[in-house]
């Protein structure tokens, strides 16, 4: 199949950028095409004849086989047709000797692009290298026990309870592949299959500062010295209720000043905190009150090319450690997340807006999914109101 007219053989530009569905044959006589499915999913595929019959081989999918690659393969493949050897048999061979480890590298890979956290697409891997592959990771994957993965998850139960916990889950995921590509038959690393012992688990709240020492935090955090971005998105953080993540990623483009009444001072500006940043994965509308527009105006002054509300001296993201440093180094025992909390229980204890309200200000889903469907507001100006009290409130306590 030709592409906008093009003929000859394939080019590692073309591969990398082809999204049109089809077949993009590789004219050099090995039977070697690119095939280019509806969904975007692309594979190496070489159509031969084997003993008298036509047969489709397939080589793998790009980037991860590349075409020299998969030439090199198509090319290896006919001689040994020519020898009268058969690859496909061949290749189911060395599939059933494939260690647990290689399965593990190759349903990372295709797990990869699942995950939109870095850091689990790099936990995952690192984990099993550290805990998995030096117990039973040379073991041909179909091999592999039930006896064998209990005992490396007890083993690191020992030493890392709540990593253990997340490797059942990713051994798992590493059989579920293999059965899926026909490496083994079955998963050993059910939770029937391994009879775990029960563990308890302490719930572990995020540490939170009282309300009434909020305001006394935030003039600790503004005397201090801190790079000014910082000390703005702690407070801005503090009047939101917003999550870190949310505040330290916020760019100007997703503000709205809207306008400020000159009298009152009240204010219609709103930050919109996209989906991708939300945990969960839908816009979230932030009211801004009067005292956040002013922090707004603050970090206008050092405004650069990043686009960011709150970059570091760098014109980057500032870290997730940044704040939490910050609040600690001044003697405060107390995570950033925890605001949140502090903001929660202000709420409850010091007015009275419903639940549904304060819940929808820190973005949180309530009642069932029945209740879900059908109350589809987000409560926005009754939120405002909130917000507005709750900046008044730290203020009166003794903030800015």
């Amino acid at each position: 199949m030709a592409l906008n007219g093009r003929s000859g053989p394939l080019t590692a530009a073309l591969v990398r950028s082809v999204k049109t569905p089809g077949k993009y044959h590789d004219g050099r006589g090995t039977g070697l095409y690119l095939r280019v499915e509806p969904n975007g999913s692309r594979f190496w595929v070489q159509r031969t004849t084997i003993n008298g019959k036509r047969r489709e081989i397939g080589l793998g999918s790009p980037p991860v086989v590349s075409l020299v690659e998969a030439r090199e393969e198509a090319v290896e493949n006919k001689r040994l047709i020519r020898r009268g050897e058969d690859p496909l048999a061949r290749k189911r061979q060395a599939r059933r000797q494939k260690t647990f480890e290689d399965a593990a590298r190759e349903a990372h890979i295709e797990l990869s692009p699942t995950w939109k956290n870095p850091k689990d697409r790099a936990a995952f891997l690192k984990t099993l290298e550290t805990y998995i592959f030096p117990k039973f990771g040379a073991v041909p994957v179909g091999d592999v026990t039930s006896a064998d993965v209990r005992q490396a998850i007890l083993a690191a139960r020992e030493v890392a309870p709540s990593v253990a916990r997340k490797l059942t889950y990713r051994v798992s995921a590493v059989f579920k592949w293999g059965i899926a590509e026909g490496l083994c038959k079955a998963n050993p690393a059910t939770s029937d299959a391994l009879a775990l012992p029960r563990v308890d688990r302490a719930v572990q709240h995020r540490k939170s500062l009282a309300y009434a020492d909020v305001a006394t935090c935030l003039a600790a955090i503004h005397a201090s010295g801190a790079w000014q971005a910082t000390k703005l998105a702690f407070e801005f953080v503090v009047l939101t209720a917003c999550r870190s993540g949310e505040v330290r990623a916020a760019h100007w483009d997703e503000v709205d000043f809207g306008d400020t009444d000159p009298a009152t001072s009240e204010t219609s500006a709103t930050w919109i905190v996209p989906a991708d940043r939300m945990k969960m994965k839908r816009p979230h509308r932030v009211p801004l009150s009067p005292r956040a527009v002013a922090v707004l105006q603050e970090a206008a002054k050092l405004r650069d090319q990043s686009g960011l509300i709150f970059p570091s001296a760098r014109g980057k993201v500032l870290s997730d450690m940044t704040l939490s440093k910050l609040v600690k180094e001044l003697g405060f025992d107390v995570d950033v997340h925890g605001f949140r909390t502090s903001f929660r229980t202000w709420a409850q204890e010091q007015t009275s807006y419903p639940r549904e309200i304060a819940e929808a200000a820190l973005a949180h889903k309530v009642g069932d999914a029945v209740e879900q469907a059908y109350a589809r507001s987000d409560l926005f100006e009754k939120r405002r109101q909130m917000m507005d009290d709750w900046a008044a409130w730290i203020v009166s306590s003794g903030g800015r």
